[in-house]
């Protein structure tokens, strides 16, 4: 760890707070995981690499009782631990925060905080339960609305609710799965002081991410996936990035400056093919979200969308693929004003959409891969005929799909949820960028990829953009918005705080936009 803080030293002889010894776990034609070992040391922070579909998450739901092990056994503190279910588990001081959350939607954040917990008071009214998470989320610096229904709040906002949740119960051993996805700096470096200050008094984390930086930057110790197999643990301070991604993928990573346009290059077109005219919409709690939005993207060009989680990212996703009706202002395809808010006709003029939430808004989890894969061209040949359904065109699209996403998949009749949240990712992206004929909507479209799959998923938009579609790209990566975008718009509570050329960037004015802050008022 780079930042100074007390550490803890166990005493020679100390077994490991975690040890998995030769843990197997296989489902029908994949090997998830295959004779692995960790060990986790108290007072350590211990980060866990690996590509979509490596055997991250599966490794650790079985550490967390939610799968059972086909081989090997789980030792705490030294003993052997069968963990039959997460009860469990979290009864011996596992606690994991998950990267698809398990948030109860009706619930406010209050109630999901104390929803379980031994030190929720027995009778206490709502003001209590939320005068108790006010003082939680200001202990751990984790913005929330106590108040506020989960299901109204953003995919940042419900992670910064799962943090909290067991953050607050203090496990002895706390598992954190892309924690950082839509958190700012500023919220991440107050979240790894407070894993710092938590191992510091003999606990200990493991810390999955993709983001390479922040493991080295947070982790005494790095132990890297692939195939379902351990290939390495190695010690933080004798690592690099290029040494780590290439553990990760098994090959050199090299990432091409993506605002070059190859000849042959479709052309940005003179008028915009997508505009948002003094746009506003009304969010899910009844208050406005989005004021006075007005936006164009021509075709192909990249415009990206930068700002801090909750500012309005998702409504304006949601307003320009259809899913969201305007409450004032209008919009514009091919220069035509739309009559009224309308997926399916939004879907159909060539817009795509890649959702922020995968698996809850791009995807049925319940539903097979085939289903999932065509669902939006069922109603076209070859899929349907006649008004017919035609089962063995929609597989053999479906794997078509799925090749040109690079998605390995052995039983394409079995539920999507069961494939890994990168390969999902990837499914959607390449289901979505088939009809995006005029313009791709992509929000968060690296969100949770790992470093050899987030370059091949933005190497999907650039495709799409040299074939002559317009791109959106809503990113909390700056990085990856200068690498792709030709113009940046900043949003900020609900408002474009400026479109600045790529060309032209200069970071401190967008790191001030991004704050809802100018240059001018700050020279002022």
């Amino acid at each position: 760890m780079t930042e100074n803080a007390t550490r803890y030293s166990p005493s020679p002889g100390t077994p490991p707070l975690v040890q998995l010894k030769g843990i197997a776990k296989y489902f029908p034609g994949v090997i998830a995981n295959e004779n692995v070992d960790l060990e986790v040391m108290p007072g350590e922070i211990h980060a866990l690499l690996g590509e979509n579909g490596a055997g991250k998450s599966t490794l650790m739901n079985i550490l967390t009782g939610i799968y059972q092990a086909d081989a090997g056994e789980i030792i705490i503190d030294g003993y052997a631990k069968e963990f039959a279910t997460p009860l469990q588990a979290i009864a011996a001081g596992i606690g994991m925060v998950h990267q698809h959350f398990k948030l109860v939607q009706a619930f406010t954040v209050a109630e999901n905080i104390h929803l379980g917990w031994s030190e929720t008071p027995r009778r206490a009214s709502a003001q209590v339960l939320e005068q108790r998470t006010a003082a939680l989320a200001q202990k751990f610096n984790l913005k929330t609305h106590p108040s506020a229904r989960v299901s109204d709040l953003s995919t940042g906002e419900q992670q910064r609710v799962e943090i909290l949740r067991v953050l607050a119960r203090q496990a002895r051993v706390l598992i954190l799965d892309e924690p950082t996805a839509v958190l700012t700096p500023a919220e991440a470096r107050e979240l790894f002081k407070a894993l710092r200050e938590f191992v510091a008094t003999g606990n200990a984390v493991i810390f999955i991410s993709h983001k390479l930086d922040e493991v080295l930057e947070i982790s005494d110790r790095i132990s890297i996936l692939r195939g379902g197999r351990k290939i390495a643990t190695e010690n933080t301070v004798d690592c690099n990035p290029r040494m780590l991604a290439k553990l990760m993928v098994g090959r050199d990573i090299v990432l091409a400056d993506m605002r070059q346009r190859p000849a042959g290059a479709a052309p940005m077109s003179a008028q915009p093919v997508l505009s948002l005219e003094n746009v506003s919409a009304i969010g899910d709690g009844g208050n406005e979200a989005l004021h006075g939005i007005s936006l164009d993207v021509r075709a192909g060009e990249i415009v990206g969308v930068a700002g801090v989680a909750g500012n309005g990212q998702r409504e304006l996703s949601q307003v320009l693929t259809g899913i969201r009706p305007v409450s004032a202002g209008r919009i514009l395809i091919s220069g035509k004003p739309v009559d009224k808010s309308n997926a399916a006709a939004f879907a159909e003029s060539g817009i795509g959409h890649i959702p922020e939430d995968r698996l809850h808004s791009g995807l049925a989890p319940a539903l097979s891969i085939t289903v999932n894969a065509v669902m939006r061209e069922y109603k076209k040949p070859p899929v349907s005929s006649g008004g017919s359904y035609k089962p063995g065109a929609a597989t053999a699209l479906a794997k078509e799909i799925a090749s040109a996403a690079e998605v390995a998949i052995p039983d394409f009749a079995m539920p999507i949820r069961n494939l890994s949240g990168g390969n999902q990712q990837r499914l959607v992206a390449r289901r979505e960028m088939r009809i995006a004929d005029k313009v791709l909507i992509a929000a968060y479209p690296s969100r949770g990829l790992d470093v050899g799959a987030i370059n091949t998923m933005l190497r999907y938009i650039v495709e799409l953009r040299d074939a002559g579609a317009g791109i959106i790209l809503i990113s909390e990566e700056l990085e990856e918005l200068l690498n792709l975008s030709d113009r940046i718009a900043v949003l900020y509570e609900g408002k474009i705080m400026g479109i600045v050329d790529n060309d032209k960037t200069d970071i401190d004015e967008i790191g001030l936009l991004m704050g809802g802050r100018t240059q001018a008022r700050e020279v002022a």
